[in-house]
């Protein structure tokens, strides 16, 4: 006959999908009833209705059978307000020091930090975000998005996100997507419709973003910064001095000369520069020939002016080599392009 505190120690390895903590940790076991081989137990949800409730019920069924269970009865509950409230204390001590500081920017939090920047939009800032962020979480790292760019939210729509996060009291819990946990004001505005606030909301909501998202563990966060050096771009780098930036630009000229102003202002706010990105570097046609559609050297040009250099060139990608969002596929060319750039930055923060 199985016992309690059997049931318990398996049931230990059974994490909830969003918190990635253990069911037991988070007392979301209620009312276990065993007879012979048969258990019955209650699972209450942080919140009613939660859409990963099959993943849950699937593992504890998994969990529970491996240590002889034959029929396994789970019975789904709501957490009680004071529950949910004493779980949101949890959650913010793991997020926030005594003095409100997010947890992830002590400097030992051994979390790394990467801006990426442009001087003007439409060079690619955002693809090269969601792409660098997967091919780092293919390789086994824990990574996370934050898509800072507050009038022109992007990354929910490129990572073909639908479904919103899930907000426990006033901690929110991040959207998994291609394994990296992504944090945008596309989650929050409706209807697509615009964000129309001045620099001390942009500022709160950036600290919101850091304070009050229950982001666990993470071994990177990239942050997609609005293009230029306005509000938002000023803000991240103050609250994040240990940040390092990647410039993105295309080979055109004004592209590559206006990208340079936000290349200054990481070195006036002591961002190291991991080195430039050069987006739509070129079209290769069927031949194996190269179409330069952006003019040549603008990559190169802005990498001398700020001292570092070009560490990518992103072509062009045909549509089949996409695997219908704009995350590539790790197999296509960008793809392994963008896990060859992945590697570079490990090796540059090893330094």
């Amino acid at each position: 006959m199985l016992t309690q505190d059997q049931v318990m120690q398996a049931l230990n390895d059974v994490q909830d999908p969003e918190l990635h903590k253990s069911l037991i940790e988070l007392n979301m076991i209620k009312s276990v009833k065993i007879e012979n081989s048969d258990v019955q137990l209650e699972v209450v949800l942080t919140i009613q209705g939660c859409p990963l409730k099959a993943k849950i019920k699937d593992e504890v069924e998994t969990a529970l059978r491996g240590i002889g269970a034959v029929n396994v009865d789970v019975i789904f509950g709501a957490m009680s307000p004071e529950e949910r409230a004493s779980l949101t204390q949890v959650l913010k001590k793991n997020s926030t020091t005594e003095s409100g500081m997010p947890s992830l920017l002590r400097p030992d939090s051994g979390v790394r930090f990467i801006a990426v920047t442009s001087g003007k939009g439409g060079v690619g800032k955002s693809t090269v975000t969601i792409n660098l962020a997967a091919a780092l979480a293919r390789m086994g790292k824990k990574v996370g998005i934050l898509d800072a760019d507050i009038y022109g939210f992007s990354i929910p729509s490129m990572m073909q996100i639908d479904e919103k996060p899930t907000m426990i009291d006033k901690t929110v819990i991040p959207v998994v997507s291609h394994d990296v946990k992504v944090m945008s004001m596309g989650f929050f505005a409706e209807d697509n419709n615009p964000v129309m606030w001045r620099g001390p909301m942009l500022n709160k909501w950036i600290q919101n973003f850091l304070a009050n998202t229950h982001w666990g563990e993470l071994d990177y966060l990239l942050l997609d910064l609005p293009p230029g050096t306005g509000d938002v771009a000023i803000d991240v780098a103050a609250m994040i001095p240990q940040a390092k930036e990647v410039i993105v630009t295309t080979p055109h000229n004004v592209a590559s000369h206006v990208a340079s102003r936000a290349g200054v202002m990481a070195r006036h706010t002591k961002h190291d520069i991991l080195g430039v990105i050069e987006n739509m570097a070129y079209y290769e046609e069927s031949d194996g020939s190269r179409n330069y559609l952006f003019g040549r050297g603008g990559g190169e040009r802005l990498a001398a002016g700020l001292k570092t250099n070009v560490i990518a060139r992103v072509p062009f990608a045909s549509p089949e080599q996409s695997s219908g969002s704009s995350v590539y596929d790790e197999d296509s060319l960008v793809g392994e392009l963008f896990r060859s750039l992945a590697e570079d930055v490990l090796y540059k923060y090893a330094q």
